[in-house]
């Protein structure tokens, strides 16, 4: 079996515009449970994180909640997981999430997810970890971030290798498969903005 047990999946708590994007959760969702691979997330039901939580519980999979004990009824939390683990604030959320996670996916979303995987970014180039992130751009969504990113690098803010931090694929079938052969980031990724 994968060392990759625990994935946490950051991603929106609305659906999108785009049928894609609730396309891409439920697969991944599938996957996941036909692959014995246990889902952390923010505990919503609501949104492609809902999407997602339903797909693996249908698959027969495991899923673990993290949810602010202020954003249950906001968030509207999941009533039917495996676990629902309640935290304190959204600082104690993220940290949770990843305390249980061997690695990290990214879905399309809003704000929140956009800071959890910069957070989990910085981290990996901090060293605080070496788990992989992958990035899933269902239908380009992620290409403006992935812009950003080669901006950042252009404007000689980070090394042009910070790309080595994660890796991007196209399609939810591809994401299992690019946890497992993430790249290994040079020393020079990890000390560069020092």
């Amino acid at each position: 079996m994968s060392q990759f047990r625990s994935i946490s999946v950051f991603c929106g708590s609305k659906s999108g515009d785009d049928p894609a994007f609730r396309e891409a959760a439920i697969r991944l969702g599938i996957d996941m449970a036909r692959r014995g691979r246990r889902l952390i997330y923010g505990g919503g039901s609501i949104g492609l994180m809902g999407i997602l939580a339903d797909a693996v519980l249908a698959a027969g999979g495991d899923v673990i909640g993290v949810i602010p004990d202020f954003l249950i009824r906001h968030e509207v939390g999941h009533r039917r997981l495996t676990e629902m683990v309640i935290t304190g604030s959204m600082h104690d959320r993220k940290r949770r999430m990843f305390e249980l996670s061997d690695g990290f996916v990214v879905l399309p979303g809003g704000l929140g997810t956009l800071d959890e995987t910069i957070e989990i970014l910085t981290w990996k180039q901090l060293r605080l970890h070496d788990r992989p992130v992958v990035i899933l751009d269902v239908n380009g969504y992620w290409q403006p971030l992935l812009g950003l990113m080669r901006s950042v690098i252009g404007q000689g803010f980070a090394h042009p290798a910070i790309a080595d931090l994660y890796t991007v694929v196209d399609d939810a079938d591809a994401v299992l498969a690019a946890l497992e052969v993430a790249p290994t980031v040079t020393a020079e990724v990890l000390t560069s903005h020092l």
